[in-house]
């Protein structure tokens, strides 16, 4: 039997206005009825998923955010992997001549460069506000303080995305997890980390339970292992091929309910 469900957010669990349906509400609080946890897991800040926590009433369990990068369990930091402040460095020395959009994250901070078509996406995208300082005044700060990025979020023209790209490769490949969501989009985080090494985390120091009793959902290249290495890996049905070719199963899509449809159909028969 299956005692923790694990979830990916965009593409996964949220409904075609990305909010969470009515449906998927009252099937994770059946969940929680039966004290089967329910956490989300995404490549998103925190900030970005605590509203979701709360309309779902699952604010007392932990946090996976930035695909692994940092985990919260009441609200602390159980574990954290940054990329370093050289690394940041070199990609902003790199990026001068673009100028390609480069958000910054760290923990609840986001840093945007500007105000422009990429900063009202995303806010649009997470519902959170980022603070506008230039990509050279947060490595300042950062580096006066010691901290790295959990994150960090190219975006801009397919031609620009792919030059950094390969940069990162070339130069960095080896410490950095690249990630592309779309053309425009490139997802920057530590090599070392992925879904899976959190989740593994989670349940052994603080749920105690083996791999073999947890599920999961997810949609996308950053879910693959995850789903792979749990004891149900669950793609919904709007999933990437790839993604669809390793799941145990696959349900319905992420807008027509797939996550809660599967939750009733397995845990609360």
């Amino acid at each position: 039997m299956f005692k923790i469900v694990f979830s990916d957010i965009d593409g996964t669990l949220l409904n075609a206005d990305r909010d969470l349906s009515q449906l998927t509400i009252q099937t994770i609080k059946s969940l929680e009825e039966r004290n089967i946890p329910f956490i989300l897991i995404s490549s998103r800040m925190p900030a970005a998923m605590r509203h979701l926590q709360q309309k779902l009433g699952i604010e007392h369990h932990p946090i996976i955010s930035y695909n692994g990068g940092l985990i919260l369990v009441d609200g602390k930091a159980v574990s954290s992997t940054e990329i370093p402040i050289s690394t940041l460095e070199s990609l902003h020395q790199f990026n001068s001549a673009d100028d390609v959009h480069l958000s910054l994250f760290h923990a609840d901070e986001w840093y945007v460069p500007r105000e422009d078509f990429w900063t009202r996406r995303e806010i649009n995208n997470t519902k959170v506000q980022p603070a506008l300082r230039s990509n050279a005044e947060v490595l300042e700060t950062w580096k006066a303080a010691g901290k790295g990025a959990h994150k960090i979020m190219a975006m801009g023209e397919e031609e620009n995305i792919d030059s950094i790209r390969d940069f990162l490769i070339e130069n960095h490949g080896k410490d950095l997890h690249l990630y592309r969501s779309k053309p425009s989009y490139l997802e920057i985080a530590p090599r070392k980390i992925s879904k899976l090494t959190a989740v593994e985390h989670l349940l052994n120091e603080h749920f105690r339970l083996p791999l073999s009793q947890s599920m999961a959902f997810g949609d996308n290249y950053n879910d693959k292992e995850m789903l792979q290495g749990v004891g149900l890996g669950i793609a919904v049905g709007n999933a990437k091929p790839e993604v669809l070719e390793i799941a145990h199963m696959v349900t319905a899509s992420g807008k027509e309910d797939g996550v809660a449809k599967s939750i009733r159909e397995i845990l609360l028969q």
